[in-house]
């Protein structure tokens, strides 16, 4: 059984210190627009009206989905598709609830019969933004079988790692990846059936287009008790191999009602777009089960690749409601031109997986007239602390606490982060006086320079506020007097390649200090063509701060 984590002991981890710091106002642009909450009425409505009960037996798929299947049959739910996915050279899918649900039926037979899966059989899928992958997602649900995600830029040597470790029965995967699996299946000796998404027929492998067309969508879904395992994720690896992380029915399937209902405030008439890779944790907060706790419309474009030209034009001709994406999405969309499109229908932005900038924040603001709501969470949890509607947004904090609930996480690497009743998140940051949460560092990237502690995020901000900075990340780098200093590694903005690197470094550093405590300015810097990230989009600080101490 794994350990129980509470989400309340958790926002009062003790990696959290209390510091009152002054609160920073800046001038909102003209097209400014203030978009009053759906759900609920301010912050402190939230902590009021949010209660989580969690019975004894419960499974989204019948809980949920199913339910809202019902609403629609019984005319109470707006024409809103439950899914509309589209791939940018004109095909369009669009489901309804009931659709979604039969479809995922037939998925769930191709399971349990062709695949002879039982209840608990892990299932890994590696897929991309197709339609096909949400349905993998309910046909896990349905059958009672633990749903691994990958994301389709793992390697080889991933997959390996991946179904070793998870001991997984089923791998369902397309035509690009499947050599990968069929390279290393061998070496599985768990691994028994195998799916591919594809037009095209492939030996030793199950086609699930052709099984699909065959398929009774006659299935009844397994009754599952709250606190049985339903999913397991592989963290990005920031730091070490990636580990599993568990979450059972009730902590996503109920508890990310509080993501759903109150940070992306939804309701069944919204559209959102959620544009994280499918392979995170991510995908299941804002693509999966927020949405369809709400009832809203799961928006999914194909997006082989990240394309800021394809985002504006998507965000302008469909009726998208709210959009979620990473900070280093933002940051590359704020370097485009965005004067020529017009998001009409979209009323709500919300960013997460890493801390963004007050920089991007205040662009991005100015562009569009909206700001981004920032929510800080793990792969382990849900939303630990966000801004929310209603709230005054101060630029560069992750907001306020979220109500509590309960969250599983995995018993080998969360021995080392229970102390007592508090769960140690492993990153830093301090709460100001008006209660709003600031990230600074996870702990391993805390800089400790002449006995100051230094965190690289509100170097970074100072940074990337500086027009020659594109891209920037700080680490530690050894110093024979200071022990160590702040070393700033710098992705130059395309007008500023061919300048005078010298003159430059001491430029960006003079503004540096001008924009934060001097004591924290970058004493080094580095100029690179681009910076070691993980496949989710995630600076790999660690890489960098090993080469720098690999040196002494």
């Amino acid at each position: 059984m794994l350990p129980l984590v509470t989400m309340e002991t958790l926002l009062r981890a003790k990696c959290f210190w209390r510091l009152a710091i002054p609160g920073s106002v800046r001038e909102l642009h003209k097209d400014y627009r203030i978009v009053p909450p759906q759900n609920f009425s301010n912050y402190e409505s939230i902590k009021q009206e949010f209660k989580l009960e969690t019975p004894e037996y419960f499974n989204f798929a019948k809980d949920i989905l199913d339910q809202w299947t019902n609403m629609e049959k019984a005319g109470k739910r707006p024409s809103n598709p439950a899914f509309w996915w589209i791939n940018g050279n004109g095909e369009e899918v669009r489901w309804s609830f009931e659709e979604l649900g039969s479809l995922s039926r037939k998925f769930a037979n191709i399971l349990t019969e062709a695949c002879a899966l039982k209840r608990g059989d892990r299932v890994i899928v590696i897929l991309p933004r197709i339609p096909e992958w949400w349905l993998a997602n309910v046909a896990c649900l349905r059958t009672g079988t633990v749903l691994i995600p990958g994301t389709t830029q793992l390697t080889q040597r991933d997959i390996l790692y991946r179904l070793q470790s998870s001991k997984a029965k089923c791998i369902i995967t397309d035509e690009v990846l499947a050599p990968a699996v069929d390279a290393v299946a061998s070496k599985c000796e768990n691994l028994h059936s195998k799916l591919i998404v594809s037009q095209k027929p492939k030996d030793g492998w199950g086609n699930l287009k052709e099984m699909m067309k065959q398929a009774s969508d006659n299935h009844t879904c397994v009754k599952t008790k709250h606190d049985e395992m339903m999913a397991i994720y592989f963290t990005s690896g920031t730091s070490g191999t990636p580990k599993m992380t568990g979450h059972t029915h009730s902590s996503f399937g109920l508890g990310l009602s509080v993501n759903g209902r109150f940070w992306l405030d939804l309701t069944p008439s919204d559209v959102i777009w959620n544009t994280s890779d499918t392979g995170w944790a991510k995908s299941a907060w804002s693509s999966v089960f927020s949405p369809w706790i709400q009832g809203a419309c799961v928006f999914a474009h194909y997006l082989p690749r990240f394309d800021p030209t394809s985002i504006f034009q998507t965000l302008s001709e469909f009726p998208i409601t709210v959009f979620c994406s990473a900070p280093t999405a933002y940051r590359m969309l704020i370097q485009n031109d965005m004067t020529s499109y017009k998001f009409k229908s979209l009323k709500h932005c919300v960013s997460a997986g890493e801390p963004i900038n007050p920089e991007v924040t205040e662009q991005w603001r100015n562009r569009t007239g909206l700001d981004i709501y920032e929510g800080y969470g793990q792969t382990e949890t849900v939303l630990i602390c966000g801004n929310f509607k209603g709230m005054k947004i101060k630029s560069g904090s992750m907001g306020k606490p979220s109500p509590a609930f309960d969250v599983k996480d995995n018993p080998t690497k969360t021995a080392s982060t229970l102390r007592g009743n508090f769960y140690i998140t492993g990153d830093r940051g301090y709460m100001d006086e008006d209660g709003y949460f600031w990230f600074v560092a996870r702990s391993d990237d805390i800089i400790l320079s002449s006995g100051y502690r230094i965190g690289p995020f509100e170097v970074e901000s100072a940074l990337i506020e500086h027009p020659a900075v594109a891209e920037a990340a700080v680490v530690s780098s050894p110093d024979p007097i200071r022990g160590e200093v702040v070393k700033a590694f710098i992705v130059l903005s395309h007008d500023y390649k061919s300048h005078d690197q010298e003159q430059l470094k001491k430029e960006i550093q003079e503004h540096v200090k001008k924009i934060t405590a001097p004591y924290k300015y970058p004493r080094k810097v580095e100029f690179i063509q681009e910076l070691p990230k993980t496949i989710s989009g995630k600076i790999k600080r660690n890489e960098l701060r090993k080469k720098e101490w690999e040196m002494i």
